[in-house]
């Protein structure tokens, strides 16, 4: 018997079957949700370093605090690479009696290699420019301002006189999303013919270089393979990023669960879908086992009907991610400044074999069941509901739902949460289930007609129902997470960046200038200031052990030890800070404290009363740890991982460190402070905010499209689910309706058995939903005072409910239709 022709005849005479089209459309949603999310991710990488080259000013480059040696401008220029020297060091500007420190950078004519310089002229018309030429110097709007210049006027960097050309807008700086200073750009031979430049001076020199990607890649390695100057390090655009990493890796988290979840839901109308057709073919697999078929050909019929239906829908998923994912990227690349990517189709192939994954998975154990059906079954249809195999084929669904969530969430605390919850919610869907038939058997005698018919059918059909409730509940719980816990992640994430979230970093604050500062500050209409002190020292010791003689397994430990250690003090707790284990210093200690954040107690092993000594100025300070922090560190407060008592810290010598939120407005105003306290350093962070709401939005955008996918994995998981029963359903009516039942009644029976099941169904989601969309948020996501949202949960689930009950009626309409004479003719 040849194989393959068979199951192709086989597949084209069934195609008609709702089970097969369930099979068919389930998988190629498991390919496009899959393929879709991890080629819009692969193109979302390849993005962040391309615009992570705009943000530098090249595709690689190396920075040293020396001229570097002509040989790396040599091998760069051997591999066609173009090049541009750029130096950064801090200078003051003078004009008409005024000073003000600028973060100034000194270029050649080749400036910038990649990305734009934005400038704007004296009317504010903005356009695209290059490095000024000599005697020329671009000031931002604060050095203009704090200076009370215009573009036309002079001002004088590093001895020299120079004319103001444009107003410097926006500019490739290194990856830096945020100064310390106002900025310039002058030209590279000014600052070498002013001095600013030579022995002693404090610039910092990038060699910067941008060309075609295999080029790049060539000077990459050659430049691993020198020995670079003392103090010099590589510029690479992975670099770039890493201040954006945190939001990245919440956005790739959020984009992967709502994809896995969907490809779930996917799988378990696969597994609907296979069991129903398993079933419906059991007539005919026990024909040819009658005639002699030997089991393994029978097998390999059912494997290549399955075979045959796969290929097809696959290729149709793989198409479909290709063209979703171009549209996709067409709005996700504005994120990113429209940076052009190549379409990847190593993703959408390999979802596809993911997709493959999931189909065997789920189909295998109930084809592979329906293979050892025996020969007499063609006789007596009861000989095959006997056959009773369980084996490790019933472990390969778990198995490759496990492998899914693997290989998705990228994540073992991922992972572990979603399978954990999964499980969780099948056996408590299935416990409550089997009571519910329990309490149907006793409850059914006394109830109404309708609702006894309900209730009978419902316990005479026990396995069908408690798989019925286990798959719906799996399938409402994915999306509930994706439709209501997921959007409340996102507003979770949202909000620890609120509309006042602390825009400015001022440092160098001395004791005799608060009062002044904080004044100013309210009349501009600043808001959330947040102060702590600041001292620079060195860690001496923990336990008595020199520091220099500690050794740790992490590789920070030593890096924190050598450099420069700020602390701070505070007698109350300091907003976006969480006392995790110990307590809060008392008001008078009677020996000095020290809370640590929950980093340096990992990295240094530290515990409640560990003693860590500390070197400030000329003082040392012995302080017993007394309790651990959880630091938010994404609130953009002012934060520290090592905070004293204050009645032991309050005589060190300090400045202050200050936070606080201005309105965009008021950066004029702000830019007339700092002239009067020429010695304190502002640092924006606006374009960092900006960045991670933007973020925010994207993923809160993308979440949204693909929720599409899971509506419809829903859907089709509900379509397998009244498919399941639906021949069986029809044999009832009929009847049924040959012992007088009405059609009326009928209805009202399969409303009963499908609201039980739906609210079983919502009950269980809701519960699984919140308790994993917490546990995500806490553990995963590390938002911080997340609470599901109950209420929508909850109000979701009788709305889950309610919309089961109305399908399940829609979905058997014909069957209460069903006439008596078909009992009849089948008889």
């Amino acid at each position: 018997m040849n194989i393959m022709p068979l199951a192709l005849r086989s597949l084209r005479r069934e195609w008609h079957l709702p089970e097969l089209r369930t099979l068919a459309a389930s998988l190629v949603l498991a390919v496009v949700a899959l393929g879709v999310v991890a080629t819009l991710a692969t193109r979302i990488e390849r993005g962040l370093l391309a615009s992570a080259a705009e943000l530098i000013g090249g595709d690689v480059g190396i920075s040293a605090p020396q001229a570097l040696p002509p040989t790396f401008v040599d091998e760069a220029r051997r591999d066609g690479l173009r090049s541009n020297h750029v130096a950064s060091f801090p200078s003051v500007a003078f004009h008409d009696g005024h000073s003000q420190l600028l973060d100034v950078q000194a270029t050649d004519a080749a400036y910038p290699l990649r990305g734009t310089l934005e400038l704007a002229d004296r009317q504010g018309r903005t356009r695209t420019g290059h490095a000024p030429g000599t005697g020329l110097v671009y000031l931002d709007h604060r050095a203009l301002v704090a200076l009370g210049l215009q573009i036309g006027d002079t001002v004088q960097v590093g001895g020299r006189d120079l004319r103001i050309a444009a107003e410097l807008v926006r500019q490739p700086d290194g990856g830096e999303l945020f100064a310390l200073a106002p900025r310039a750009i002058m030209s590279l031979a000014d600052a070498e013919a002013a001095g600013l430049l030579g022995v002693g001076s404090r610039a910092r020199h990038r060699l910067l270089l941008a060309g075609e990607p295999d080029q790049v890649q060539r000077w990459r390695r050659w430049a691993k393979a020198q020995t670079l100057p003392q103090g010099a390090q590589l510029i690479t655009p992975e670099q770039a990023q890493e201040r954006m990493r945190t939001a990245f890796d919440r956005a790739s988290a959020f984009l992967r669960l709502t994809a896995l979840l969907s490809a779930l839901l996917a799988g378990v109308a696969i597994a609907l879908a296979a069991q129903r057709y398993a079933r419906r073919k059991t007539p005919e697999v026990a024909l040819l086992r009658a005639l002699g078929t030997p089991r393994r050909r029978v097998l390999a019929l059912l494997l290549g009907t399955l075979g045959a239906l796969a290929l097809p829908a696959v290729m149709l998923g793989i198409a479909l991610t290709l063209a979703l994912a171009q549209g996709a990227w067409l709005v996700a690349s504005q994120l990113f400044g429209n940076v052009p990517t190549t379409l990847p189709l190593l993703p959408a192939f390999a979802a596809a074999a993911v997709g493959l994954a999931v189909l065997a998975g789920f189909a295998l154990p109930p084809l592979a069941r329906l293979a050892d059906v025996p020969p007499v079954a063609v006789f007596r249809a009861s000989l095959a509901r006997r056959v009773r195999r369980f084996d490790v084929l019933y472990l390969v669904p778990l198995a490759v739902a496990a492998v899914l969530i693997w290989l998705q969430s990228d994540s073992l605390k991922m992972a572990g949460i979603l399978a954990a919850s999964l499980l969780g919610v099948a056996a408590f869907a299935a416990a409550l289930a089997a009571l519910l038939l329990w309490l149907a058997r006793r409850v059914a005698p006394g109830a109404h007609p309708a609702l006894r018919l309900g209730l009978a059918a419902l316990a005479r059909r026990r396995g069908l129902s408690l798989i019925q409730a286990t798959a719906l509940s799996l399938g409402l719980v994915a999306l509930l997470l994706l439709a209501v816990v997921a959007p409340s992640l996102l507003d979770g994430w949202r909000r620890e960046l609120p509309a006042d979230t602390p825009n400015w970093f001022v440092l160098n604050l001395q004791d005799d200038q608060r009062a002044g500062f904080d004044a100013a500050l309210q009349k501009l209409g600043a808001r959330e200031l947040n102060m702590l002190p600041l001292a620079v020292g060195k860690l001496a010791a923990i336990n008595g052990v020199p520091a220099d003689q500690l050794n740790f397994a992490d590789p920070r430990a030593k890096d924190w030890i050598d450099r420069q250690l700020r602390v701070s003090w505070a007698g109350a707790l300091p907003p976006s800070n969480q006392v995790v284990a110990g307590t809060w210093f008392a008001a008078q200690p009677t020996h000095a404290e020290v809370s640590v954040d929950t980093m340096w107690r990992d990295m240094f092993h530290l515990k409640l009363g560990d003693t860590m000594r500390f070197t400030i100025g000329e003082r040392s300070l012995d302080a017993t740890v007394s309790s651990v922090r959880q630091v938010d560190w994404s609130s953009f407060r002012v934060n520290f991982f090592l905070l004293l008592d204050p009645a032991h810290a309050d005589s060190l010598p300090h400045t202050w460190l200050a936070s606080f939120y201005l309105p965009r407005s008021q950066a004029d105003g702000l830019a007339r402070v700092s002239r009067d306290y020429s010695n304190l350093s502002l640092v924006d962070v606006d374009s960092l905010l900006d960045r991670v709401r933007e973020i925010v939005q994207r993923v809160s955008n993308a979440v949204r499209w693909i929720l599409g996918f899971s509506l419809l994995a829903g859907a089709l998981v509900l379509a397998a689910a009244l498919a399941s029963s639906a021949a069986e359903r029809r044999h009832e009516a009929a009847l049924l309706r040959t012992l007088g039942a009405r059609r009326g009644q009928l209805r009202v029976a399969a409303a009963c058995e499908f609201a039980l099941l739906g609210a079983v169904a919502g009950l269980t989601a809701a519960i699984g939903a919140a308790g994993a969309g917490w546990w995500l948020g806490r553990a995963v996501f590390h938002i911080e005072h997340f609470v599901p949202p109950l209420g929508a949960l909850a109000l979701d689930a009788l709305v889950a409910a309610v919309v089961v009950m109305l399908l399940g009626l829609a979905g058997t309409r014909r069957v209460t239709r069903t006439s008596p004479m078909r009992l009849l003719r089948e008889g």
